[in-house]
């Protein structure tokens, strides 16, 4: 879904930095404090809130991923906007929990912010490995870097450049499985392969490039000068997995899991998002089929779907998934597998959960942590949840691009929440 939404946000990027200097996109109000921090008017579940850390006052212009490093020190990863080379990695230190209440409206004087690199080429994908370093992805390469001291800069060591960073979904998103193994999105470049003329090739060539697009692709390290000991296509048919997540713990452990931001249809309520368990080697469709193994539109007869994987679960039409958090087993949040709804319909703009069946595998109907999040004049916008993490007491951090605004799910005292 992440390409129907590109012109919309440059333009009215656009719009924004026109307006006068204090011009605010994320139009939330406190209705009063959430832990130490002003509350925002989001359901959550009874006994805990949702507090507002930073905004544009701290830089923040369009977040898409958030990593604790350290406790209270806080990595936000900022494409800027849909251009190319203003990407930012900023830093926010947290005061400690005890400190004095942030202001009603804003956290400005409560949380600093340094710009620790810039002219990131919209950096899209942060994670830490097994080795404790960060791991970045940007829109052609995918590099890591030590934890800095406090108030040093990280140092880029490159691992993998030269990917493709062109068309409708060139973001890369990293996930790491619990050997080490760390699998990469590799967006297809258009919507559902069709070309200038119009016309929707079988099979599809984007499929079969030397550096073939919609695909999980996994990389695999190694000690030695030289890091990467093998990057190559994991599983394919997959439209644009800017969600994807590593099941850590449980019968499921190891297992790649994967959301499908689906085709582009006018309809609301087609075609589903997906919930795959990847497998090496599998096919899952696209550009040919959707949901439950049907022809998508243009390969009606064309395609024989019955060939490839069928989604583990389906999802509501455009809901947008664009990440997925697999929490451990002993977590606040008891294992379930977060994802982020970012689409602006009905079914989107929520954080939602899935329990582990006796299996470890996601199942059931959607657990809500953040919901009623639609827009409401002088009270909050409609929620843009694009990433999220665990602090090291439990709680959950959001950020939203849209809006500009990371956020923290936590109790009303403002520790962990309980699980549900």
């Amino acid at each position: 879904m992440q390409r129907k939404y590109r012109l919309i946000l440059s333009l009215s990027a656009l719009l924004l930095m026109a307006a006068s200097p204090g011009a605010h996109a994320r139009g939330y109000a406190s209705t009063g404090k959430c832990g130490i921090y002003p509350r925002l008017a989001i359901t959550s579940p009874a006994g805990t809130c949702v507090g507002l850390i930073a905004d544009e006052a701290h830089g923040l212009r369009f977040p898409r991923r958030v990593l604790e490093i350290a406790p209270g020190r806080i990595w936000v990863l900022d494409m800027g906007n849909w251009m190319p080379q203003v990407g930012q990695l900023i830093e926010l230190r947290l005061p400690p929990d005890a400190a004095t209440p942030a202001n009603a409206n804003t956290t400005a004087k409560a949380v600093e912010a340094r710009v620790l690199l810039s002219k990131l080429n919209y950096p899209s994908g942060m994670a830490r490995g097994p080795d404790g370093k960060i791991y970045i992805g940007e829109a052609d390469k995918i590099w890591r870097a030590a934890v800095p001291a406090l108030g040093q800069t990280p140092q880029p060591e490159m691992l993998a450049s030269g990917l493709p960073a062109d068309g409708a979904h060139l973001l890369k998103e990293l996930a790491f499985a619990p050997d080490g193994s760390l699998y990469v999105n590799m967006g297809s470049a258009t919507d559902a392969c069709r070309g200038e003329d119009q016309k929707q090739p079988v099979p599809c060539p984007e499929r079969s490039t030397a550096m073939p697009r919609a695909a999980v692709w996994r990389l695999v390290l190694q000690a030695g000068k030289q890091p990467v000991k093998e990057f190559k296509p994991f599983a394919s048919g997959l439209r644009n997995s800017m969600a994807l997540a590593v099941m850590p713990d449980g019968p499921a452990a190891g297992t790649v899991w994967q959301g499908e931001n689906n085709i582009d249809y006018r309809d609301p309520k087609q075609p589903p998002e997906e919930l795959n368990l990847l497998r090496a080697g599998a096919d899952y469709g696209w550009p040919y089929c959707i949901g439950a193994r049907q022809n998508a539109q243009g390969y009606e007869k064309r395609f024989d779907c019955s060939r490839t994987e069928a989604p583990h679960m389906l999802w509501p039409a455009h809901v947008a998934p664009l990440q997925m958090l697999a929490t451990p087993a002993g977590s606040a949040f008891g294992g379930q597998l977060l994802v982020a709804w970012h689409g602006q319909r009905a079914d989107g703009q929520r954080i939602v959960g899935f329990a582990r069946d006796g299996k470890g595998r996601p199942s059931g109907k959607p657990i809500q942590w953040l919901s009623n999040w639609d827009a409401r004049h002088g009270l909050r916008p409609g929620g843009r949840p694009t990433g999220m993490d665990i602090d090291h007491a439990g709680r959950l951090l959001v950020v939203e691009d849209f809006n500009r605004s990371l956020l923290m799910l936590m109790s009303e005292a403002g520790t962990a929440p309980r699980p549900r």
